[in-house]
């Protein structure tokens, strides 16, 4: 990639983290996207989106799938960065900035080779990943018809500039909420008590209840209650979040959270609900597909290592369960973790990882019609 273009999707990332937009909300950036994409002469495809976008490359039957994600979060930007958010208390602090430029600058090399891609390319600029709404509005219109294997990224902070780390099988975590309501409904039972107990039981939950190999973190997140300085409260309300890497443990661990809830309210007199509110599933890769990207990556110059298991949630798992695939984090260099609002990731990861899924996306077509051809033969 010349110095030009990899300056010119720098710019593009820098534009979008200047105009961040909250989930199902992207209107503006979908627009940017839509017209940098037709201006270099892109096909959009036709579906039924409110923001977001699709584009596809090439021809032929072989089909895969390449995903960005776009929305930002709420989150005040504290870089001091010349680019920040313009839009007050929006912040692109988890880089789908970023992601957007690497699939933009993915999508004009690929469609530059045009005619000698061996199949399509179906490239998804998705919104609203961080509520898990935007993969399952994307499936539901359509947009994996005919795809035979999906690849995603997530630039990761904790890793240098030119790493690359995925695994095949769980990856990212299931990322699900509770939510706690206790009251008392006698005067002189003390909701605050009631719910500190409940409390200290469920964070003892995943370290008395389950293997130590088992892989689950359980956070009480907010608590509210009362507003007097001398009086008890008669309810208090409190959440959490929960990450598991297995479906089995995920089901315990919430059945193991209602029975102490249940259990401790009952003991002291009071009343309480908790409630269970799933988000996006834990996140597996192809054994295979995963260890194609890696060895991709590796061609390509990058440092390639075995991810660990992450305990963030990530929308992508949709994809996977449906059609098999990879996601990979490549290396952002950023003093300050995701969600935050000094985190700044490295810009010159933007251009290899354009260059990577170029790679990626031509040599997986490749490897599917090397594929069938095999089974016609066999």
């Amino acid at each position: 990639m010349t110095h030009t273009s990899e300056q010119q999707l720098i710019d593009w990332r820098r534009e979008l983290h200047s105009w961040p937009e909250l989930s199902g909300h992207e209107v503006e950036t979908t627009a940017r996207l839509r017209r940098w994409l037709q201006d270099a002469g892109l096909r959009l495809l036709d579906y039924p989106l409110e923001t977001g976008l699709v584009v596809e490359v090439g021809q032929g039957e072989t089909l895969i799938a390449l995903r960005a994600d776009i929305d930002a979060l709420p989150i005040h930007e504290a870089t001091g960065l010349a680019y920040r958010s313009r839009n007050a208390g929006v912040m692109h602090a988890c880089g789908h900035d970023v992601h957007s430029a690497v699939m933009l600058g993915a999508a004009l090399q690929l469609h530059a080779l045009g005619d000698q891609l061996p199949g399509r390319i179906r490239i998804l600029f998705q919104p609203a990943e961080e509520n898990a709404t935007g993969a399952r509005k994307f499936i539901h219109a359509g947009v994996l018809q005919d795809v035979q294997a999906i690849f995603g990224m997530h630039n990761e902070p904790g890793l240098p500039t030119g790493a690359f780390a995925t695994r095949g099988g769980a990856f990212y975590a299931n990322a699900d909420k509770f939510v706690v309501r206790v009251a008392s409904p006698e005067q002189g039972v003390d909701a605050i008590l009631v719910s500190s107990q409940i409390i200290q039981a469920l964070q003892s939950l995943t370290s008395r209840s389950f293997n130590t190999l088992d892989s689950l973190v359980l956070s009480v997140t907010r608590i509210d209650a009362g507003q007097s300085g001398n009086t008890l409260p008669r309810e208090a309300e409190f959440g959490g979040t929960v990450r598991t890497h297995d479906k089995q443990v995920r089901a315990q661990l919430e059945q193991g959270a209602r029975q102490i809830v249940e259990h401790i309210a009952a003991a002291n007199g009071a009343a309480a609900t908790f409630s269970w509110h799933p988000g996006p599933p834990v996140l597996e890769n192809d054994a295979r597909w995963a260890q194609f990207a890696s060895e991709i990556a590796q061609q390509v110059g990058y440092r390639v290592q075995t991810a660990e298991l992450h305990l963030g949630g990530e929308d992508f798992a949709y994809y996977l369960q449906q059609i098999p695939g990879a996601f990979v984090s490549i290396g952002s260099a950023s003093e300050f973790g995701l969600h935050h609002g000094g985190f700044n990731p490295d810009e010159a990861l933007i251009a290899p990882a354009a260059h990577y899924f170029t790679q990626l996306a031509q040599q997986a077509l490749q490897h599917l019609n090397a594929r069938c051809r095999d089974a016609i033969l066999s």
